[in-house]
């Protein structure tokens, strides 16, 4: 009678370390989903400013046209007055868009900063090895953003955001001047009131994204904040 061959069991991981492997694997698993989503934001982000900036050149390149034809006359003042509000209404959708996006990228920031905080539950010897923010207080995501744990005036400056909004600013004060001068008002007056609207203009795009970040930091609260074990 022939004699089957021993079956010899497999070696069985220990449960500790399957929960771990599996709870790792789940974090991985969201934190490249997370990555997705911001990129994803980041390119809307990108595409929404080009075609601002498009529609914005291809009004200039119109108005430029409509003087090499008619001058400064009722035509342009006609033409300027449908395009440049179009161009601004634009504008505005833009720069909200963008605050927005951004709102959105620092929500997306926190949940990468909570997963890597979970990595280091999981692992804690690998703390040295990683570069962004481990912890999901206010410091810890602008040491992802930036690298560092403040945001220097260059750092805000050279923000989407605020590009888009000097750029409005400019559009809504040459809009002014432009209604002004179709009006009949004297060069000082058409100066006057397009410097005013394009400082208004600012100071109210300004004021948006003042109020939707004290909103974010007033509503947001920390799970993970950083204790004085963990800088």
């Amino acid at each position: 009678m022939k004699q089957e061959p021993a079956r010899t069991t497999p070696p069985h991981r220990d449960d500790g370390d399957s929960q771990a492997a599996l709870r790792a694997q789940i974090l991985a698993s969201e934190h490249w989903s997370l990555l997705a989503t911001r990129s994803i934001t980041w390119q809307e982000i990108f595409s929404r400013t080009a075609i601002f900036l498009t529609v914005l050149s291809a009004a200039v390149v119109a108005l430029s046209l409509v003087v090499q034809a008619d001058g400064f006359g009722e035509s342009f003042h006609t033409f300027a007055l449908v395009v440049l509000p179009i161009v601004f209404i634009i504008g505005l959708a833009t720069y909200i868009r963008l605050v927005e996006a951004d709102i959105e990228d620092a929500w997306l920031v926190i949940g990468m900063n909570r997963l890597r905080h979970g990595y280091l539950e999981l692992a804690p010897d690998l703390e040295p090895y990683f570069t962004t923010g481990l912890h999901d207080d206010e410091p810890s995501i602008l040491q992802t953003y930036t690298f560092r744990t403040k945001v220097g005036v260059a750092h805000l400056l050279s923000g989407s955001p605020m590009i888009i909004g000097v750029i409005e600013s400019l559009v809504g004060g040459v809009l002014a001047a432009v209604a002004c001068r179709a009006l009949g008002g004297a060069v000082e007056l058409q100066v006057v009131s397009g410097v005013v609207v394009a400082l208004g203009t600012a100071a109210a795009l300004g004021n948006v994204l003042r109020v939707k970040v004290r909103r974010l930091r007033r509503d947001y609260h920390p799970r993970f904040p950083r204790t004085g074990d963990h800088p």
